[in-house]
């Protein structure tokens, strides 16, 4: 048996922990500069050139980016982003080994007023951000968050997407682009020297109310993203760009599967993670920074001084609880410091993950309002989702909600005072009033239990989080009310439509 008194320590054989003193794995000769895993010990110039044939790499494996199409970098200031801005100038300087062929942009998305920031900190940030894009000689466009109160419906409604190029068109495209001259088709475009838009107070208020209407930081920081992946589309679509290239790394991705299951979206992984992302069909996001783990990027960044600018957010200065994103955050990391290989596990599973077929082929009006992802609410009645909605009932956790199933007539003289029709501002009559339906200004603002009818699961729970829809922007209000009034349309013509198996007789 073992003994209190004996001594084991000439016994235990000790690790060899790889140290700065070895070789470089891969030329053998120089010293080693940096250690990202166990066995990968790589010497600067080394390093410097695995960091840059992976984002390549990643690049040419999927052909997603066709040569001379233009692409916008979302750029939030962070150090992914910020790497992934650098391997973009890098890839197209004249000494680049194979240069990329698309035309790159800059949009960065200023969300001072969402998170309470003063207009100086704001401008600071700002005029640091400005710095770092004009050294780039990209052009760029700075867009205050603000602005998606004035969006256009059009945001949240499927655009004619470009027909499906074969597998051979890539190759075509690279041999037509190689014949004609490179350089002309890759004029870099001039470099906008527009100052940021100034933000009305008023405004700053209307988003400040619309972020605090939620009463979780959870529902906050699921709000705010889609708010911000919602302004970045519009501006890839208003500037012509066609594909949307986002900073999420590795260590991110594994983040965002593990927080989107726990949120309810699990039918929505593979686009939420994928490298590519089709849910808006005329923009496509890709993800080219998935491949890098949160630590390659810092070494990275630290060893060839690529600028960063810190911006905090509402995860900043809270606790590990505060939210489910910021919970599952410190869980992955954490795990990750005791477990090298946790973060590569969760990333290679989401590899794995396919996108449905047919929730790239839904049509808009099968999507939801506000993800833009196919609604995964219409399934059997033997289904999780219905367990679940029958569990909440039973727990009286929804019991405002039950009597809505039999709504019973409203007496107009109690309704608010009339408005306009919503004929799109014409004054004109919709019919409705005329069917017996009422006047159509109560459907103005939509109520909270007709808005869920619209959207998928996880954003159903992130409006039954907020306490009220009102501050909603007016793009999705409005797009909500067509739908609803689409699907009531319907419901009194059913019985003359024809379906699908009639047709084809």
């Amino acid at each position: 048996m073992c003994q209190v008194d004996e001594d084991y320590h000439d016994q235990l054989e000790h690790a060899d922990l790889p140290s700065v003193s070895k070789k470089c794995v891969k030329c053998k000769e120089a010293t080693a500069a940096v250690v990202i895993r166990a066995r990968d010990v790589y010497c600067r110039g080394c390093f410097k050139e695995y960091f840059i044939h992976k984002f390549r790499a990643m690049l040419g494996k999927n052909r997603i980016i066709f040569p001379g199409e233009k692409v916008l970098l979302a750029v939030s200031g962070g150090p992914s982003s910020c790497s992934m801005l650098s391997q973009v100038q890098e890839g197209l300087s004249q000494n680049a080994h194979k240069k990329l062929r698309f035309l790159p942009g800059i949009v960065y998305i200023d969300e001072g007023g969402a998170i309470g920031q003063s207009v100086k900190e704001r401008q600071k940030t700002v005029a640091e951000l400005q710095a770092v894009f004009k050294a780039t000689d990209f052009p760029f466009h700075i867009v205050p968050l603000e602005q998606v109160l004035d969006l256009p419906s059009s945001v949240v409604m499927t655009a004619p997407s470009p027909s499906e190029r074969p597998a051979s068109a890539y190759k075509a495209a690279v041999d037509h682009f190689l014949q004609n001259d490179s350089s002309s088709c890759l004029t870099p475009q001039e470099q906008e020297e527009t100052s940021p838009p100034d933000v009305q107070e008023s405004h700053t208020q209307l988003l400040q109310q619309l972020i605090g209407s939620a009463k979780t930081l959870t529902a906050r920081g699921d709000l705010l993203n889609t708010l911000r992946q919602h302004l970045l589309v519009h501006t890839a679509r208003t500037e012509g760009y066609s594909k949307l290239m986002l900073g999420d790394n590795c260590t991110r991705v594994a983040v965002k599967l593990l927080t989107s299951i726990s949120l309810g979206r699990g039918a929505q992984l593979a686009q939420d993670t994928g490298f590519s992302d089709f849910r808006y069909d005329d923009v496509i996001l890709v993800r080219p920074m998935r491949d890098y783990s949160a630590k390659e990027i810092a070494y990275y960044n630290h060893m060839f001084k690529v600028p960063s600018v810190f911006i905090p957010n509402l995860d900043t200065k809270t606790t590990d609880k505060a939210s489910i994103q910021h919970l599952t955050e410190s869980f992955v990391t954490k795990l990750q410091t005791d477990f090298p290989s946790t973060v590569s596990t969760i990333y290679r599973t989401s590899e794995k993950l396919q996108t449905c077929k047919s929730s790239s082929t839904a049509d808009h009006s099968d999507r939801c309002l506000l993800c833009m992802c196919a609604l995964d609410t219409a399934v059997e009645d033997a289904s999780a989702f219905k367990a679940t909605l029958i569990s909440e009932q039973l727990s009286g956790a929804t019991t405002t909600e039950i009597p809505r199933q039999n709504p019973t007539p409203v007496n107009p003289e109690s309704t608010a005072p009339t408005r306009q029709c919503c004929s799109s501002g014409t004054g004109e009559d919709c019919g409705r009033a005329a069917s017996g339906g009422g006047s159509c200004s109560s459907a103005k603002v939509p109520e909270t239990a007709d808005l869920k009818s619209l959207l998928c699961y996880s954003c159903q729970l992130t409006i039954k989080d907020m306490s009220s829809v009102d501050p909603l922007p007016q793009y999705i209000l409005s797009e909500a009310q067509r739908r609803l009034r689409r699907s009531q349309m319907r419901e009194v013509i059913s019985e003359f439509l024809l379906d699908d198996g009639a047709e084809a007789d």
